[in-house]
C-alpha cells in the first residue's frame, strides 16, 4: 500500500489525510478528522484512550493483557470496552479445552479432546433434552448462550490463540446467541502493538461446527447467521463511517497502522438487554458476512489446523463470520435459530 502522499512547496507541508476502501489507495493518517459534527450515526462517540479499570483480567505465559477500561463518550455516556464480559463471573460455565497453550492442554484430534470430558461439563438446557457438542474457534473471544441460558464461555479472552468445546442438553429448535469480542491493548481504540507499530488495529473472526449425539453436523456458522456490531475502533476520520437501516458501515475507513492513535475515535452503540433470549427480534439485524481463512490468518494456528476435518468439513464445510468489517468492528453479537 502506499504511503501518506507528502508534497513541500515552499516552506508549506500538506498532509493529505483520508479514509479508504479495501479496493482503493491507501490515505494514512496522522491526524484524525477533529470536528463530530460531521458525525450523523446513531452511536455515541468517543474519543482517545479509556481509563483502565483491570488492566489484566488473565495471565497466560506469551499471551498479551487483556485489560477493561470505561470510555467516556462526548455525550457524557459511559462504555466498558471492549465490552461489558462475563469472564470473572464463575456463575457463566467455562468452555471445554480442545487446543490451548495457555493451560498446556493440548489435543491433537476432537476426538481425544472429547474421550478427556467426563460428562460435567454438559450444560442442561432442557432436561429431556439431547446433547449438542459445538466446537468454536474464536479470536479473541466468545461468550455463548442457548435459548437465553449461558452454555460456555472462551477460557482465554485475548491471546494465545486457543480453540473451544461447550456441550449443552436442548431440544430442537433452539436458538443460539453469542456475544463476540476481538480484544485489545490500547483499551478504548480497538487497536494493539504489532507489525513495529503501537497501534495496530487487529482482526476478530469466529467459526463454529455444532453436532448432535450421532455425531452429525446440524448447523455451521455461515452468512445465514445474523451479526450486529456495537463497538467499532480506530476511527481516525468520522466522515468514513455510515448507516444504512441497521447496517453499521466503517469499510470506507483506513485500516493502516500508526504509531500514534491517542486521538483516535471510536463508536458505541447499547446492546439490547434481551439480545439472547430467543423471543428477541433479530429480523432487522444483518446477515453475518463470511471470511476466508486466509483472511482470518488462521493456516499457523494448530489450534484451528489440528481440527480441520471439524471445521472445513468437506460436506459441511463452516465459515468464518463478523460484521461487515472484521478489522475495526470490536464487539459483535450474532445469533441463530437451529430447526
Amino acid at each position: 500500500m502506499k504511503q501518506t502522499s507528502l508534497v513541500i512547496l515552499t516552506l508549506i507541508s500538506f498532509t493529505i489525510i483520508g479514509c479508504k476502501n479495501s479496493n482503493k489507495t491507501a490515505q494514512t493518517e496522522t491526524t484524525p478528522q477533529s470536528d463530530i459534527s460531521i458525525y450523523k450515526g446513531t452511536a455515541s462517540v468517543s474519543q482517545g484512550l479509556a481509563t483502565v479499570e483491570t488492566e489484566n483480567i488473565y495471565d497466560c505465559d506469551r499471551g498479551r493483557k487483556a485489560p477493561i477500561g470505561t470510555s467516556t463518550a462526548i455525550d457524557g455516556s459511559s462504555w466498558t470496552v471492549p465490552s461489558i464480559v462475563n469472564f470473572t463471573d464463575d456463575n457463566f460455565p467455562l468452555a471445554s479445552d480442545l487446543f490451548n497453550p495457555c493451560t498446556k492442554v493440548e489435543y491433537a484430534s476432537a476426538e481425544e479432546a472429547l474421550a478427556a470430558l467426563d460428562g460435567k461439563d454438559i450444560v442442561e438446557v432442557d432436561a429431556d433434552g439431547e446433547v449438542i457438542t459445538a466446537y468454536i474457534f474464536a479470536d479473541n473471544y466468545f461468550e455463548m448462550y442457548i435459548n437465553g441460558m449461558p452454555v460456555g464461555k472462551d477460557n482465554v479472552p485475548f491471546t494465545q490463540f486457543n480453540s473451544n468445546i461447550v456441550r449443552f442438553k436442548v431440544n430442537t429448535p433452539f436458538t443460539i446467541a453469542m456475544k463476540l469480542v476481538d480484544w485489545e491493548e490500547n483499551s478504548g481504540l480497538g487497536s494493539e502493538s504489532n507489525r513495529g507499530k503501537a497501534f495496530h488495529p487487529g482482526d476478530g473472526g469466529m467459526v463454529g461446527v455444532f453436532k448432535d449425539a450421532n455425531n452429525e453436523i446440524i448447523a455451521t456458522t455461515n452468512s445465514n447467521w445474523k451479526a450486529q456490531t456495537y463497538y467499532t475502533a480506530p476511527i481516525k476520520d468520522l466522515s468514513c463511517v455510515s448507516e444504512e437501516g441497521a447496517l453499521r458501515l466503517s469499510d470506507n475507513c483506513s485500516t493502516e497502522d500508526s504509531d500514534d492513535g491517542t486521538s483516535y475515535f471510536a463508536l458505541h452503540w447499547k446492546t439490547p438487554s434481551d439480545w439472547q433470549s430467543t423471543s428477541f427480534d433479530d429480523s432487522q439485524w444483518p446477515n453475518a458476512s463470511e471470511y476466508a481463512n486466509d483472511v482470518i490468518g488462521v493456516d499457523n494456528k494448530p489450534s484451528y489446523t489440528n481440527f480441520t476435518d471439524i471445521f472445513d468439513n468437506n460436506s459441511a464445510d463452516a465459515q468464518f463470520i463478523w460484521s461487515t468489517n472484521v478489522i475495526l468492528d470490536n464487539e459483535v453479537l450474532v445469533r441463530y435459530t437451529v430447526e
